[in-house]
């Protein structure tokens, strides 16, 4: 696989089709491209005459990492997607889509070269602004967990958490993140957030918003917040799994038509 140096660590990536537009394609924390598939969450495999750019973050999957936690940051990792984006497709307009992690990518991204995107698709938005402080206490206590006990006993912790409706038929995967560098990413995730309220209502770009009920650490409540501040923005929720299976549509359907499409809001 094809890599990309960026300062203080090398991303793995792949493109998938030799033409038409492209679409780069992220995912979430603990996770990688080849995981999200595992999940179904590899959304762009209903799209066809297209380029998919999907890249692992930094520290996860095939991609390198430092110590550093402030490297992984959303912010820290938009710069790494705006310099594959410069290197790998230059002066292109792109869609770009990803889940929870992916999602704040994106929005730094697009906060600073909206004009780089022709669409968004924000999956699963997690905790932001208010409801992040408790949410990085957890990624907190799960870095001192994984110190003490490693990682065997963070899965068994997880297993024992409920999941959304709509993952009720999702098989179990770990993290796909080495050991001994997973808490300092972890550390890195609880000190990052979404960019302010005012600088997301500037993201004049046609946007999806795919999220799914009963889920605290990636609630309704932000995506609905997204759908209200972003000027071309239109939610989803799925509710079950069969709401999830129609998300490769919607995505491919957003993307051929730019974003101008009228659907039920409810899968």
């Amino acid at each position: 696989m094809p890599t990309l140096e960026v300062d203080d660590a090398t991303l793995d990536y792949e493109i998938i089709g030799d033409a038409g537009p492209l679409v780069v394609q992220l995912h979430g924390l603990m996770s990688s491209r080849t995981r999200d598939a595992h999940l179904g969450l590899d959304l762009g495999r209903a799209l066809r005459d297209h380029r998919i750019l999907r890249l692992d973050a930094r520290g996860h999957g095939g991609s390198t990492g430092s110590r550093d936690e402030s490297s992984y940051g959303w912010d820290r990792l938009a710069d790494d997607l705006l310099t594959a984006l410069d290197a790998i497709a230059p002066g292109e307009r792109v869609h770009g889509i990803g889940p929870s992690m992916g999602t704040g990518t994106l929005l730094h991204a697009a906060t600073r070269e909206p004009g780089r995107f022709e669409t968004l698709t924000l999956v699963v938005p997690p905790t932001a602004w208010g409801s992040r402080r408790a949410q990085a206490d957890t990624y907190r206590a799960n870095a001192k967990l994984i110190e003490k006990r490693g990682i065997a006993a963070f899965v068994e912790l997880g297993t024992t958490t409920p999941v959304p409706p709509a993952l009720a038929d999702a098989p179990e995967t770990r993290p796909a993140v080495d050991e001994e560098l997973l808490p300092t990413i972890l550390r890195g995730a609880a000190a990052t957030d979404f960019p302010s309220r005012e600088a997301i209502e500037t993201i004049d770009v046609p946007t999806l918003i795919l999220a799914w009920t009963g889920d605290p650490s990636h609630p309704l409540r932000t995506a609905t917040k997204l759908e209200q501040l972003m000027p071309q923005a239109r939610l989803v929720v799925a509710r079950t799994p069969y709401g999830v299976m129609a998300w490769p549509g919607l995505f491919a359907e957003h993307v051929f038509t730019g974003g101008h499409v009228t659907a039920d809001d409810h899968a």
